[in-house]
C-alpha cells in the first residue's frame, strides 16, 4: 500500500516548488525599491528579456527581505540593485556603469564588467535562504 501511495505522490515531488528568500543587507538608504532577478542559464543571465522570476520590496535601510515563490529544484543566479530613484531600472553612466548599488549571489563585479552566471550560479532543491550584500 506504501509503494501505490509513493507511486501516485511520485509526480507531486518530482515538480515540488520552494521559495527563495533573499535577504539584502548594508541597503545605504530607505529610498526608492530593491530589486531581485532570478536567472536559469547563462545565456539568459543579466538579459532584461529572459528574466525568470523577479520581486522588488520597498527599501529599508539596513536590509531587506525578498521572496521568489514557486521555483522548482535547479540551478540560479540573483543580481540584485538599488533603485534609489524608483524609476524602474538600473541607471548607468555613458560606459554603462551601474551609478546605483549592485550585487550578485555568490559573484561581484569586475573592473571590466559583471561576474558570469557560473561564478553566481548555487544550487536549490528545497525552500532557501540567501545573503547578499549590497
Amino acid at each position: 500500500m506504501k509503494a501505490i501511495v509513493f507511486l501516485l505522490l511520485l509526480p507531486v515531488i518530482g515538480f515540488s516548488q520552494n521559495t527563495l528568500s533573499v535577504q539584502v543587507n548594508n541597503v545605504e538608504s530607505a529610498k526608492g525599491m530593491v530589486s531581485v532577478a532570478v536567472y536559469d542559464s547563462d545565456e539568459a543571465f543579466l538579459s532584461f528579456d529572459h528574466v525568470l522570476k523577479t520581486n522588488s520590496v520597498i527599501a529599508n535601510e539596513g536590509s531587506v527581505v525578498l521572496h521568489i515563490p514557486n521555483l522548482p529544484a535547479g540551478e540560479y543566479a540573483l543580481a540584485i540593485f538599488h533603485d534609489e530613484n524608483n524609476n524602474g531600472k538600473l541607471d548607468t553612466n555613458w560606459l554603462g556603469i551601474p551609478k546605483e548599488k549592485v550585487a550578485f549571489s555568490r559573484g561581484k563585479m569586475k573592473t571590466f564588467g559583471p561576474p558570469k552566471f557560473n561564478e553566481c550560479a548555487f544550487k536549490m532543491s528545497s525552500d532557501h535562504e540567501i545573503h547578499i550584500d549590497l
